[in-house]
């Protein structure tokens, strides 16, 4: 049995974390998953792009991200090292980046779901629980100076694949950075 100040002192520290658990959800941050096959080319790069736009803009206490593959090719590896090099040579640091798979728990952790071509997003959609299809989308929906709606795979390719896909992300994230701005944060 718990001395009457300690329940006094209990009850006190309860509507404590309460108060603390009603500002953390106040502050919800928008959640933003990017995904592709093997989670080494396209959706790493996405994810460090974005991070780093969502940085400049100052926001990166708004805004969580993360990638993933819809395959286990890749689970624990760096993304590929054309990627790496491709993406250094423009300011972004993918190095502490790590492949893993997507899970059905990705789902309701995150806001947006964002594939890179319509194979992978067939993949989620069966992933998908129906309650939280209105979640996953196309990345490239949200560029601004591209027509395509599919991030190609550089994989099997060459030096200019990894170019061309870094400017299609660049455009999809400041597009997404700035829907985000406006719809959740504005």
């Amino acid at each position: 049995m718990w001395p009457v100040t300690a329940c006094q002192n209990a009850k006190h520290l309860q509507v404590k974390w309460q108060t603390f658990f009603e500002q953390v959800i106040s502050m919800k941050k928008i959640s933003v998953l990017f995904c592709c096959m093997g989670n080494i080319c396209r959706s790493p790069t996405a994810e460090a792009v974005f991070r780093a736009k969502v940085a400049e803009a100052g926001m990166d206490q708004h805004i969580m991200i993360d990638s993933v593959g819809t395959h286990d090719y890749h689970i624990g590896d760096p993304p590929d090292g054309r990627t790496q090099r491709a993406a250094a040579k423009r300011g972004y640091d993918m190095s502490m980046l790590r492949g893993r798979q997507v899970e059905v728990a990705d789902f309701s952790r995150f806001d947006y779901v964002l594939a890179m071509d319509n194979a992978n997003m067939a993949i989620l959609q069966r992933l998908c629980p129906s309650d939280r299809v209105d979640r996953l989308g196309m990345f490239l929906e949200y560029a601004h100076n591209h027509e395509e709606r599919e991030v190609p795979d550089p994989y099997y390719g060459g030096a200019d694949g990894f170019e061309r896909v870094l400017d299609m992300v660049e455009d999809g994230a400041l597009g997404l950075l700035q829907h985000i701005r406006t719809t959740h944060l504005a």
